[in-house]
């Protein structure tokens, strides 16, 4: 099967799911729980064939992107409404709502985040190698992208060394990079503990994301149905992924401004470097 069997596969179940979703009675919502989940671990298999077999795509990327997207929004009416038509309650319609919009609220977010970043990388580096600071000849240009678009298959960032890693490693590691600019710390980093759980987490291979969109539809598509209960799950999980979201626009906010220091750093170097190369003359007539 080629992923974007896989990925038309995970449509079809998905809008299975929301058949028997519809239906609003428990027996049918375990029902739909079960045929979601099997929807969603082939949703996570698409991207890891096409990185085995090398057959990532563009179109891959966007296929999976808006059927994804489809199948939140036709299980989140189908759930909302079995309840509402079952319970005549109309905060299952405002649920449905929320639901979708936190989703995409969600799916937008990151990509323009993830546009701003590129961006940021970009500029970082273009000013760099105007003054010099990298030598681009034997750069591979790891952290730059040829190309914004999102590919399916795309192989993976490494994970983060841990702490005790990179204090061994500091004494041999090189230097970064000029155009690399080191994450500020936050408050986040400075909470006692949030290190040393942060690097439990990784070695475990446990996400330090614990709560974003993937638990968001495993709560209220999966555990929500099985607990017949669907109302406080669902506020729960919004409530929660709204939370992780202001906490990725923090994260960006702070990047932001440590993109502006750097580029006015570079902008005192290269004024300090035109001074440093001008002539007797030209001083005294700046002076």
């Amino acid at each position: 099967m080629t992923p974007n069997q896989i990925t038309w596969a995970a449509l079809v179940l998905g809008i299975g799911a929301a058949a028997c979703f519809a239906q609003g009675d428990w027996q049918w919502l375990v029902a739909g729980a079960v045929v979601y989940h099997v929807s969603f671990i082939l949703d996570c298999m698409d991207g890891k064939l096409a990185r085995l077999t090398g057959k990532g795509s563009a179109f891959g990327a966007w296929l999976d992107y808006i059927f994804d997207r489809v199948r939140v929004l036709v299980c989140a009416i189908a759930l909302m409404g079995g309840q509402y038509q079952r319970t005549e309650d109309v905060t299952y319609i405002w649920l449905a709502v929320a639901v979708v919009f936190l989703d995409m609220l969600r799916y937008m977010d990151a990509l323009e985040i993830w546009k701003v970043r590129l961006n940021m990388r970009r500029r970082q580096r273009e000013r760099a190698e105007e003054l010099g600071l990298i030598d681009t000849s034997q750069d591979n240009g790891s952290d730059d992208e040829a190309d914004d678009t999102p590919v399916k298959g795309t192989p993976k960032v490494p994970a983060q060394p841990t702490a005790g890693d990179a204090s061994a490693a500091a004494s041999t590691a090189p230097a970064a990079p000029a155009h690399v600019v080191p994450p500020a710390k936050t408050f986040i980093t400075r909470l006692p503990g949030y290190v040393r759980l942060r690097d439990f987490l990784v070695s475990h291979r446990i996400r330090i994301h614990l709560f974003s969109g993937i638990e968001f539809q495993m709560t209220i598509f999966i555990v929500a149905p099985l607990l017949n209960s669907i109302f406080w799950p669902t506020v729960a999980a919004g409530a929660l992924l709204l939370a992780f979201e202001v906490l990725v626009v923090y994260r960006l906010l702070l990047a932001t401004r440590a993109f502006q220091r750097t580029m006015a750093r570079y902008d005192r170097l290269e004024a300090e470097m035109k001074s440093e190369t001008s002539s007797p003359s030209e001083q005294a007539t700046l002076v």
